[in-house]
């Protein structure tokens, strides 16, 4: 079964979105990231899709109990 999508307290850069979502899918930080960074040069709601993120992914500690 998958993994639950959480913020992870260790790797974090910011705010731990981009780590919890490649421990979800099976993949590295890095990339996500990179893709994150890159998608900043498209017009869009990149930004906003990462703050709703990181206010509705709990944190890992919260979501044990």
């Amino acid at each position: 079964m998958s993994r639950k999508l959480v913020r992870p307290r260790e790797g974090r850069m910011l705010a731990g979105v981009c780590v919890g979502l490649a421990r979800r899918f099976n993949t590295s930080a890095f990339l996500i990231r990179l893709l994150f960074l890159l998608s900043l040069l498209l017009p869009g709601t990149q930004v906003i899709i990462y703050l709703v993120l990181w206010i509705l992914m709990p944190n890992e500690d919260r979501s044990r109990y």
